[in-house]
């Protein structure tokens, strides 16, 4: 087994300090996200009032948000940017993201990586 180089330390510290950074933005700064509807979700309600019936939202008027469909992930456990639809758990279901992506991106990356040469008969043309 060869020791690590120079290069692969500094590789494998900005890959530290990259998923430290994500980590912290992820679970830190998601708290001060806004819960107020985005522009999409605004301009979707155009023409529309919404109105409680029976403890849920209904809209009554012409919109495109009346077309509108759950995601099939809507049950899922990170919906909603939340844990188990639980309140305020946003930032961990941020931090539960950035691990998942990481893993399977460096899974991915691990698995379809180039490789070199495996012992020097080969890459001295040898059989």
């Amino acid at each position: 087994m060869s020791t690590p180089t120079t290069s692969d330390r500094r590789l494998a510290w900005f890959f530290a300090g990259f998923l430290l950074v994500a980590l912290v933005v992820a679970g830190g700064l998601s708290y001060f996200a806004s819960s107020a509807p985005d522009g999409l979700d605004s301009v979707t309600l155009h023409g529309c009032q919404v109105s409680e019936v029976d403890g849920e939202e209904q809209l009554d008027g012409t919109c495109i948000a009346q077309n509108a469909q759950d995601s099939p992930t809507a049950a899922g456990p990170l919906a909603d940017y939340a844990v188990g639809g639980a309140e305020g758990s946003n930032g961990l279901a941020g931090v539960i993201g950035v691990i998942v992506c990481f893993a399977v991106g460096g899974g991915l990356f691990w698995v379809l990586r180039r490789r070199g040469p495996s012992s020097g008969a080969d890459r001295a043309g040898g059989h």
